[in-house]
């Protein structure tokens, strides 16, 4: 496995840590509003909004936020607007970097980012500049449905294929799997699992690289320096780059 998916498959340690900060809440919250005023309050016809509901709810936030945070979308509550913006860089070694953030006030946020670019050794590109370099992509990630249990992964595979999935990848260090599709069949390949008893602990759209940039030593510890920087911005909701970090320096990192 690429040190690029060990990066995504350990992100849901970094919400822990994000709750320790008092700032997951925000970043939930946030999400819900933009995902509600752009498809509307309604779950059940608005797959944005279910997503970053069941996020919300995985992080334990208590239903009154979620409600309410719908609410001030839709203008049933008085509340700050927020609007999703997209910012492009590069870090150190060439990594190409996309921030995906949701700011009331964009030029603030963009002068933000661009300072801690530059602090750690990367610099803000044009609108364009990067994107190109990424490809969206719709994640799942499978566990057993009890502890102690497992999941039979020539079935999944069978399974994600008749649901429509791409690709079934174990989980590294954990029981489980990551399942991966178009952004389009995320909502279909989901309810599908779910259908057949499997536990999908997440369900998400991200952004995945076309090709990575190889990274050891010092490199490698400023770009996740960088990235750990961005993702700890209030506004910035995901981090995607497309670097590969050997699991060995990968693990020597995080320790």
């Amino acid at each position: 496995m690429s040190g690029h998916s060990k990066w995504a498959n350990i992100k849901h340690t970094k919400m822990k840590e994000d709750f320790r900060r008092g700032q997951l809440f925000a970043k939930l919250t946030r999400q819900i509003m933009v995902a509600a005023r752009q498809g509307g309050p309604d779950p059940d016809a608005n797959f944005k909004l279910r997503l970053a509901i069941d996020k919300a709810r995985e992080a334990n936030m208590p239903m009154d936020n979620i409600q309410r945070a719908i609410r001030r979308a839709v203008g049933q509550e008085e509340g700050t607007a927020y609007e999703e913006a997209v910012f492009e860089g590069y870090g150190p070694g060439g990594v190409a970097i996309l921030v995906m953030a949701m700011t009331d006030n964009r030029n603030r946020t963009s002068g933000e980012i661009r300072h801690l670019f530059s602090r750690h050794g990367g610099s803000m590109a044009e609108s364009g500049a990067v994107a190109w370099q990424f490809e969206p992509r719709g994640r799942l990630v499978v566990v057993p449905g009890e502890v102690g249990g497992s999941v039979d992964e020539e079935q999944l595979i069978l399974d994600v294929a008749d649901a429509g999935g791409d690709d079934v990848r174990p989980l590294e260090g954990e029981d489980g799997y990551e399942v991966i599709c178009a952004p389009s069949a995320l909502s279909r390949v989901r309810e599908a699992l779910v259908q057949r008893g499997y536990r999908c602990q997440e369900a998400q759209l991200t952004m995945v690289p076309k090709t990575t940039v190889s990274l050891e030593g010092p490199e490698a510890e400023r770009v996740l320096r960088l990235v750990d920087a961005l993702e700890s911005h209030d506004d910035v909701q995901e981090v995607h780059a497309n670097f590969d970090i050997p699991d060995e320096v990968m693990e020597a990192l995080q320790a």
